[in-house]
């Protein structure tokens, strides 16, 4: 995709924080999706003590997501203390005014009256959490998605992808043809709207949120839209005609 087209977009921006002592290191790829149907994830924190064992789940993929491990040492055992660093942190960068909405991640009800206070200001806010998340904190967000939904939908990608391994033989100078489509995948369901359709526009951003490394060369192709049409296989491309302009549409195939 040109860098033009990328630039033009209209990019809402926002900050993700993680109370990593009530949340799953295991779907951090899933939720950096569901915040990134909303906006560029630009501020990304994760907080809890980094001295416990505990945390240990998260130190590979936060660093493979890049983000900020914020230490909070336990005064009480037993207590959680990331709360009230999270919390005054979120008020720090509401004020500021660098983002544009904000995606908390707990299950912990005492996130509530933070989640109030920014949609207050106007402020879009979703909550991610387990079904067990209070009811206030979840009605607080203006969206909250349940990880129990996300470890789902995990697990069915997982169990696509290994039969299409398993299934898949092509070869390229002796070496095993590479795979797109993990990266493709997790971009559309980030840039998809409610017809089942998305923008290349959009497919395109999100794409550089996923893998900010990811170019159509490497696999062989001068552009997006080119690599898209040779994947008829795996979708479904449209044109429709905007304001004199005829924009890209593409679909994965079920």
């Amino acid at each position: 995709m040109a860098d033009e087209q990328i630039k033009s977009l209209a990019r809402n921006k926002i900050a993700m924080l993680i109370d990593g002592d009530n949340a799953q290191a295991g779907l951090l790829s899933q939720m950096l999706v569901e915040a990134g149907r909303y906006g560029q994830v630009t501020v990304r924190r994760i907080y809890g003590d980094w001295t416990t064992t505990s945390m240990n789940s998260w130190k590979d993929t936060l660093n493979f997501h890049a983000f900020q491990p914020i230490q909070q040492f336990r005064y009480t055992i037993g207590k959680n203390a990331t709360d009230s660093a999270m919390i005054i942190d979120a008020m720090d960068i509401l004020h500021s005014g660098v983002v544009d909405g904000f995606c908390l991640i707990s299950s912990d009800s005492d996130y509530t009256r933070l989640a109030t206070r920014i949609r207050e200001t106007g402020i879009f806010v979703m909550g991610i959490g387990e079904k067990k998340t209070p009811k206030p904190f979840v009605n607080a967000c203006d969206v909250f998605v349940y990880t129990e939904n996300l470890a789902a939908e995990k697990k069915a990608v997982q169990q696509k992808n290994a039969i299409q391994q398993r299934t898949k033989k092509t070869k390229v100078d002796d070496k095993e043809e590479l795979d797109p489509m993990p990266v493709l995948s997790q971009a559309f369901e980030m840039a998809v709207q409610q017809d089942g359709w998305a923008s290349l526009a959009n497919f395109g951003n999100a794409l550089y949120q996923v893998d900010p490394s990811f170019d159509p060369r490497t696999y062989g192709h001068k552009q997006l839209s080119k690599m898209i049409s040779k994947l008829k296989d795996r979708f479904d491309m449209r044109t429709q005609e905007n304001d004199g302009n005829m924009v890209f549409y593409v679909k994965i195939k079920e």
